[in-house]
């Protein structure tokens, strides 16, 4: 009897071991043929790419962009809603039916005043003043890449589920995705992945800052500056003096704090005193209740301000994006897929053209080898700020960031542009849109890791409920005027 029974467990772990091998058997044969699906699309999305490159169209204005991305998930047999959120630029792309609900973000927004060919060298291309310095149109097109190619997993049954493409306007500044959460678009998705082009190859595994935005406006009296300066009242004086006010104030916040200023509109002529001005503000901050009490502060500013320049003064909220949950459990899994991936490897006449732009770096740059390695999984500092923070605290999301750009690359940069319109950008592309095709692939197929990122991300959100940082308004569809 005992001999039996331990012949029978014998059995039985002999047959699960067959069948973990066949579903690690089977789960790689499906990466393998994604991977070649994607890679033949090269020429294609290196164009659809390029011609958003081209287009490079300002939050919320991204008709052409987000038009040729709709056009593009609908010849491949999504079905796209246009529109969605109060947002004429934004769409959700679906194909297929039932769970797990995997949802991709792409964004598409160009950002002002970074015109840029893709020459190795700063050159403005006329009549073109906007650039993408983030590479928006290598995340819009490579996300759209990973989405059909799941896509075609579906229609041939080898896996089961839904896919869904989120078409997520005006990243840089408006906010986009927080419409999108608000409108409840998130819901009944169990993981969103995305990426971000960058100028090494990593999974993000740290949180960014989060962000509150306004824009104030000082009304003032208009009057000659030179033969009646005393009967006017300049606007102005009341950005100024908000801005001297905000500056002293740097001393007496915390550390890990960033605002930051521009000043839209000062007046049109230096003899007639204001009586219009405007400054955009940023205060961000790890920690989004802080954020939000260093901005009421930014507020009290601009009170005083207008108080003391007998000036009055509106502000209207333009963005509010939170922090980053991480979930450790979707970026170990995307970690193991990047690594399958492979970074970017460069030609020699790419490599001659990625020198030439590090020529044009202050200081040290790293070697041209890093856009090859997939850095390890760690904790880094990260101070920027994304509208994905929000999408992170409805739903268990994971990303990474791929080598578009050449080493040493900063982002919002005239060499970040030149590199997003050449192949050194669309490899890069290439390499984040099959890794979260394989990320994706792993989450149709092993329920138990969407289980495990559920419960990490229920944990880490804790019982906070989400509210939006910018609150109720509409979509600040003419941020950018």
């Amino acid at each position: 009897m005992k001999l039996i029974l331990t012949s029978l467990i014998s059995l039985t772990i002999g047959f699960n071991c067959l069948a973990q091998s066949y579903n690690t058997k089977s789960t790689h044969a499906l990466k393998n043929e994604t991977a070649t699906t994607i890679q033949s699309g090269y020429d294609a999305y290196k164009k659809i790419a390029l011609n958003i490159w081209d287009y490079a169209e300002l939050g919320y204005k991204e008709k052409k962009s987000s038009a040729l991305l709709q056009q593009t998930l609908k010849d491949n047999g999504f079905t796209v809603e246009a529109g969605v959120a109060g947002m004429p630029t934004a769409f959700v792309a679906t194909y297929g039916s039932g769970s797990p609900v995997i949802g991709i973000l792409a964004e598409y927004d160009a950002l002002p005043g970074l015109s840029q060919d893709n020459s190795s060298t700063k050159t403005t291309m006329a009549n073109k003043p906007n650039g993408h310095g983030c590479g928006h149109h290598l995340f819009g097109t490579g996300s759209v890449a990973a989405g059909i190619a799941l896509k075609k997993l579906l229609e041939s049954g080898k896996i089961k589920g839904t896919i869904k493409v989120f078409g997520c306007p005006a990243e840089e500044g408006g906010s986009g995705k927080v419409y999108l959460v608000r409108e409840g678009l998130f819901n009944n998705v169990d993981v969103v992945l995305h990426w971000h082009p960058w100028d090494t190859n990593l999974v993000i595994n740290t949180s960014v800052l989060a962000n509150k935005s306004a824009k104030f406006r000082f009304y003032g009296v208009a009057s000659h500056a030179s033969v009646s300066p005393e009967t006017g009242r300049s606007a102005l004086d009341g950005v100024e003096a908000m801005n001297n006010m905000v500056n002293m104030m740097r001393e007496h916040i915390p550390q890990e704090t960033r605002i930051h200023y521009v000043i839209t509109n000062g007046g049109k002529a230096p003899n007639v005193v204001p009586e219009f001005a405007e400054v955009y503000y940023y205060v961000r901050h790890p920690d989004k209740s802080m954020a939000i009490s260093i901005f009421d502060r930014v507020v009290k500013a601009a009170e005083g301000a207008a108080l003391g320049t007998e000036t009055k003064m509106d502000y209207e909220i333009i963005g509010g994006t939170h922090d980053l949950l991480i979930n450790k459990s979707l970026a170990t899994n995307m970690q193991a897929n990047f690594e399958k991936v492979g970074g970017v490897n460069y030609t020699a006449e790419e490599t001659n053209y990625a020198k030439k732009i590090q020529t044009s770096f202050s200081g040290k740059f790293p070697p041209l080898e890093n856009a090859a390695i997939v850095k390890p999984l760690h904790i880094d500092k990260d101070q920027g700020s994304t509208d994905v923070g929000d999408v992170s605290y409805v739903v268990p999301t994971v990303g990474l960031y791929a080598a578009t750009w050449v080493p040493g690359t900063s982002a919002h940069s005239w060499q970040a542009v030149a590199c997003g319109g050449t192949d050194i950008g669309i490899k890069g592309m290439i390499v984040a849109s099959k890794t979260m095709a394989f990320t994706a692939i792993d989450l149709f197929t092993n329920p138990a890791l969407i289980k495990k990122a559920k419960e990490e991300f229920t944990q880490s959100k804790s019982d906070y409920q989400y509210k939006a940082l910018l609150g109720d308004r509409k979509p600040a569809l003419n941020y950018r005027d």
